[in-house]
């Protein structure tokens, strides 16, 4: 009997994981405007993004990614459906509760940086900190600038710094509060190729080393194929999972995605 090779396991439907999860979205959905003008963002998707995971998340344009990322961290209402951070229902919270909860649970990276040029490094890390009526942790920060490899750049103002160094201070802006999931829109889209691979690389020791969950929205197969899953949107629906791609599978598998099929 002939015993047929496995499949790539990029190509396969993935088994359950079992690690509980962080995120849980249950028949989400977004709608933009009402009637004939209504624009369906997300259209009832069901998806788990796991503890200690390094997840993408990937479509064409118009898919729905950044709507996805900004209900599951609740920076947007959806229209129906759950959004669940671990044990905490985000449905039905006030936009303050929301505000308390992404300060102190969520932490968020940005192609932008969005950090505070004229501050040093150390009071950009020890914003959340301090926006959240916490006392000033030294130590804290200390230990979040040692993990992103700038511990000798406190003192330093955050605009004196090159991109790639910046983008580490907003990585240890978002984990100074110790947070369930750290959010990446686009995280390495605004760095050249080296930089982008040595905060991939940063990014993926998070995961493997500290346990963290990222859940990062990228554009880029050789940013996804860092990640243990990337999730493929098209049209506001789920169109597949990938485990652990290179990044020749995912480029190939977006070619065959919503407009772009």
């Amino acid at each position: 009997m002939t015993t047929l090779p496995d499949p790539s396991p990029a190509t396969v439907d993935p088994p359950a994981c079992r690690r509980p999860a962080a995120i849980q979205l249950r028949a989400l959905t977004k709608t933009y405007g009402r009637g004939a003008n209504a624009i369906c963002a997300l259209r009832g998707i069901d998806l788990d993004f796991h503890r200690g995971e390094l997840a993408a998340v990937m479509g064409p344009s118009g898919s729905g990614k950044s709507t996805l990322l900004h209900a599951a961290a609740g920076l947007d209402v959806p229209t129906s459906g759950s959004v669940r951070l671990g044990d905490t229902e985000l449905a039905g919270m006030s936009e303050t509760a929301r505000t308390k909860l992404r300060r102190e649970r969520i932490g968020f990276v940005f192609q932008s940086y969005n950090l505070l040029p004229a501050l040093t490094v150390g009071k950009n890390v020890s914003l959340p900190l301090r926006l959240g009526g916490a006392r000033f942790d030294r130590q804290r920060v200390a230990a979040v600038l040692d993990q992103v490899g700038l511990a000798d750049k406190a003192r330093q103002r955050a605009g004196e710094l090159s991109g790639g160094q910046q983008q580490r201070v907003a990585i240890a802006r978002a984990l100074v509060t110790d947070p369930d999931v750290v959010f990446g829109d686009e995280p390495t889209g605004a760095l050249d190729t080296m930089t982008a691979k040595q905060i991939l690389g940063l990014l993926r020791q998070m995961v493997d080393v500290a346990g963290q969950t990222v859940v990062m929205v990228t554009h880029d197969p050789f940013a996804a194929s860092h990640a243990d899953r990337v999730v493929l949107l098209a049209d506001g629906e789920l169109a597949g999972e990938m485990i652990s791609p290179s990044a020749d599978q995912i480029a190939e598998r977006m070619t065959r995605l919503g407009a772009w099929a």
